[in-house]
C-alpha cells in the first residue's frame, strides 16, 4: 500500500525532490564534518537553508506536488548562500582553490576542510541550481533585496557589538573585516562599506537572474503555443 501510494506522489519522485534532498544531505554533512561554530555566517546561513529545505521536502510529500513554498523567502535563502560562497572565496580565501585543502595530509584538517567545502561551495551551488531550474520565476521584486540585506547587515552589527562588549568571547571577530582592532574603526568602515556594496550587487544579480529565467520561460511557452 505504501509503495502504491508513493507511486502516485509526483512530489516524492520529482527531480526537484532529489535536488532538495541532496541539499539537506550536503548541509548536514557539512555541519557535522569538522568544527562548525554558530558565530560564523557560514553556519547561520546554512542552518537557515537547512530549515527551509527540510520544510519544503515535508510539504512536497504532504501536498504531493513539487512546488516549493514561499518563493520570495527561497530567493532570499539563495542570496544568503551565494553571499556565503562568494565572500568566503574572494574575501576570506583571496580566490584560492579549496581543492588542495581537501587533500591535506592531516586527516583532521582534511575532514574540516571538506565540511567547509560542502557549506561554502556545494550547498550554494545546489541551492542556486534548484532555484534557477525549478522556479517559479517573476515573483521576486527589486525592492525585496532591501529585506534580504537586513540579515547580513544585522549579522555584522551584532558581531561587532558582541566583540566590543565581550572581549573574551570565543570567535570574537569571526571575519577580518569585522575586526576594528586591526586597522581601527576608521579603517574598518571603508572595508564594511565595500562588503555592503558587494552584497547589494549579489542581491541585484539574483533578481536579474530571476528576470532572465522568467523571460526565457515565457519565450518557451509562447513558442510552444505558436507551434
Amino acid at each position: 500500500m505504501m509503495a502504491r501510494a508513493n507511486s502516485r506522489n509526483p512530489g516524492v519522485f520529482s527531480a526537484a525532490f532529489v535536488v532538495r534532498a541532496a541539499i539537506v544531505i550536503v548541509i548536514v554533512a557539512g555541519l557535522l564534518l569538522g568544527e562548525r561554530r554558530f558565530p560564523f555566517f557560514t553556519s547561520q546561513s546554512n542552518l537557515i537553508a537547512l530549515g527551509y529545505f527540510v520544510t519544503t521536502l515535508v510539504l512536497m510529500v504532504q501536498r504531493r506536488a513539487p512546488a516549493a513554498p514561499a518563493p520570495r523567502l527561497r530567493a532570499a535563502v539563495t542570496f544568503w548562500l551565494l553571499t556565503t560562497a562568494l565572500i568566503s572565496h574572494f574575501l576570506n580565501n583571496h580566490g584560492e582553490s579549496p581543492i588542495p585543502g581537501l587533500l591535506d595530509p592531516n586527516p583532521i584538517v582534511a575532514i574540516d576542510n571538506t565540511g567547509l567545502f560542502l557549506l561554502h561551495y556545494v550547498s550554494p551551488a545546489l541551492v542556486l541550481l534548484d532555484w534557477l531550474v525549478f522556479g517559479p520565476h517573476g515573483i521576486v521584486r527589486w525592492r525585496d533585496t532591501l529585506l534580504w540585506l537586513l540579515f547580513p547587515i544585522g549579522y555584522g552589527v551584532v558581531m561587532i557589538t558582541r566583540g566590543m562588549l565581550l572581549p573574551d568571547v570565543n570567535d570574537r571577530w569571526p571575519y577580518p573585516f569585522l575586526d576594528p582592532t586591526t586597522a581601527g574603526v576608521a579603517g574598518m568602515i571603508p572595508a564594511l562599506g565595500r562588503v555592503v556594496l558587494i552584497l547589494a550587487a549579489i542581491a541585484l544579480a539574483v533578481v536579474a537572474l530571476d528576470r532572465l529565467a522568467w523571460a526565457l520561460t515565457r519565450r518557451r511557452v509562447s513558442a510552444a503555443a505558436a507551434g
